[in-house]
This record gives C-alpha cells, sequence and structure tokens, in this order.
C-alpha cells in the first residue's frame, strides 16, 4: 500500500500541470499520483498519459467526461490505494522540503503503528503580483508534535480556518463517512473540509508552509466578478452544509464552535457577494437564503444572523450596504482570497 494518494483534478490545465506534477514526484514510490482529466480539450490528456508512461509505478491516469471540481476528487477518493489523501489543484504546488518532512512523519505513524484521521499543515497564498504573501498558519490553535484531538485545540481567529489546501484525510475515513461531492459545481472544497470532520477523532499539525495556492488567473473561480456569476453555485454550497451535518449532534463543544465559524464565513461570504452584485434578484436571493436557513435550524439562524458579522452585513438600506462591502473588502485583505 502506497503513503499517500495525491489526487491532482485537471482541467485544460495545458499551461501550468506540469509544474504542479513535477513539485510531486519527489515523493517517490511512497505516493502514488492520481492525475484526473476532467474533459479537457487540451493537451491535458496527452500530459498526463506522459507522465503515466514515464512514471509507471508513480502516476495514474483517469480520464472523464467533464464533472466539475468535485466529480474529480470522487473519482480519487475511489480510485486512492494509499493509507491517507491530499487534494492539490493542478495550478497549485507543494514546497518539496515541508513535503518530504510530511512524508517522513507519516512514514513514522506506520512504524510506530500509529495513525491519524486528519493531518493539517500551513498553506501560502501564492498571490499574483502581492509583494508579501500571506501564510496560513494554525500554530496558534493546534498543539505541535503530538497526535490530538478536538479538545486540545484553541480557537480560531476570525479569518483563521481550514481550507483544502491545509488538510489531509486518512483515506478510509473519507470513504467510511460517504463523502459524495456534487457534480458540474464550483465551491465545493468547503464540503471537503467540513463534512468529514464529525469523523476525525485523531488529528496531527505539522507547521512547515507545504501546499502553494496560485491566486492570479482571470478565468479563476475565486475571482470576485466570476464568484458572483456563479453565485447559484456558491448558495448551493452553503446548503449542503447546513443540510450535511447537523450540528446540534457534534458532541465536541470545541469542534462545534469551529463548525459554525467555518460556515459563518461561507454564508457571510454568500450574502456579500449577493449584495455586491446590487440587482433586485440576487438580493431577493439574499432573503430567501436567510430564510432557508431560518427554517431549517432556527438556532442556527440566531447564531448567524445575529452574530457580530451577520449584524454588520445586514444593515438596513443603501447605507447599510456600503457598510457591509467595506467591511467585506478589510475581510479580504485580512484573509488575503480573491
Amino acid at each position: 500500500m502506497k503513503l499517500l494518494s495525491v489526487v491532482i483534478p485537471c482541467y485544460n490545465s495545458q499551461d501550468y500541470m506540469r509544474y504542479c506534477i513535477e513539485s510531486l514526484l519527489p515523493g517517490g514510490e511512497s505516493v502514488e499520483l492520481l492525475i484526473v482529466n476532467d474533459g479537457s480539450a487540451d493537451q491535458t490528456a496527452e500530459i498526463a498519459d506522459d507522465y503515466a508512461t514515464k512514471y509507471p509505478t508513480i502516476v495514474k491516469t483517469f480520464h472523464q467526461e467533464n464533472g466539475g471540481h468535485g466529480e474529480a476528487v470522487n473519482t480519487g477518493i475511489r480510485n486512492a490505494t494509499g493509507l491517507y489523501f491530499k487534494v492539490v489543484d493542478s495550478d497549485d504546488w507543494v514546497d518539496i522540503r515541508a513535503y518530504l518532512k510530511i512524508l517522513e512523519t507519516l512514514k513514522d505513524f506506520v512504524a510506530d503503528k500509529q495513525t491519524v484521521d486528519m493531518m493539517i499543515s500551513n498553506f501560502v497564498y501564492e498571490k499574483e503580483g502581492a509583494k508579501y504573501k500571506k501564510i496560513m498558519k494554525f500554530e496558534n490553535v493546534l498543539p505541535e508534535g503530538k497526535i490530538f484531538s478536538w479538545e486540545d485545540t484553541k480557537s480560531f481567529r476570525k479569518g483563521q480556518y481550514l481550507l483544502m489546501h491545509a488538510v489531509m484525510y486518512r483515506t478510509q475515513l473519507l470513504r467510511d463517512c460517504g463523502l459524495q461531492l456534487p457534480k458540474h459545481t464550483f465551491y465545493v472544497d468547503n464540503l471537503f473540509v467540513y463534512v468529514p470532520l464529525e469523523h476525525v477523532k485523531k488529528i496531527y499539525y505539522i507547521n512547515v508552509d507545504f501546499y502553494r495556492y496560485f491566486i492570479g488567473r482571470e478565468d479563476q473561480s475565486v475571482q470576485e466578478s466570476i464568484m458572483i456569476k456563479r453565485i447559484d453555485q456558491q448558495i448551493k454550497v452553503n446548503k449542503l452544509m447546513i443540510e450535511s451535518v447537523q450540528l446540534e449532534h457534534i458532541e465536541s463543544l470545541k469542534l462545534h464552535k469551529y463548525m459554525l465559524h467555518h460556515l459563518e464565513i461561507v454564508t457571510i461570504v454568500s450574502v456579500i457577494l449577493l449584495i455586491r452584485s446590487a440587482t433586485a434578484e440576487n438580493l431577493e436571493k439574499k432573503k430567501e437564503l436567510w430564510h432557508y436557513i431560518k427554517e431549517q435550524d432556527i438556532e442556527l439562524y440566531h447564531n448567524l444572523r445575529y452574530g457580530m458579522m451577520g449584524r454588520l452585513i445586514n444593515l438596513p438600506g443603501r447605507p447599510g450596504r456600503s457598510i457591509s462591502i467595506g467591511a467585506y473588502k478589510i475581510s479580504q485583505k485580512l484573509v488575503g482570497f480573491n
């Protein structure tokens, strides 16, 4: 069995996928790279197959009809043979020294007959044109150098949360919890880092800047203008997060607090984008989203709607919307997304 399976979802990725793959090859025989060509129309398939031919014991390729990022991850989960599972998008890459340190840690777990459900590491926003590269670290929240549970964690700061780039899971846990990401939907990474958490009992944090998250392509899904065009998909993921996990059933108070925190961030983004679009149709969708949350879970509604951020983004009228947008722009700078 391989130590780590890395799925690389690819859609028309010919211009940058090589850099991603080359950064992962130093893992050698401990790792399998699952390149999923998700219905590309360029040279992605040929590049993937070339790597599989050159590295037959490391690289596997899968060619499928276009199903979106989530279906590419689903294909990875179905076919992974590694003990642990990581997603690396084809326009991102990993730091080789941090990568080797992570693999060494996983090898030690196996040698000591220990397993963890989730490993967390840092990620770097590689934002094109930015002088300062924001690094998302977790040393203020998570213990280092030992296996721990949710009860050993501290409080996450506003704007500090687990993105897909920060986590790898035990592969069998993803299968056991039945994670199935929706097809043809953007922003499903929020489901990937949210739905399995109630099944995660043992965690390990390694304080290395492992994942390099590239932001800057004009067609990138986190560009604000594109997020507004795809707002229905953002709302769909927002609702699926609420439907997939019953927060009142989460036994750990600290995990409950964290998951509420993550859900709040996603909901704030949904609402602000609806406000930013400034169309009557989308302002109606904002009302509908709040109504939906209220119908689903009245306690959750009160937590989200009347928390500090919820109150700030729901100030009435045009002046209220201006304040909301101002708060959003500040949060963009703090978090570093878009």
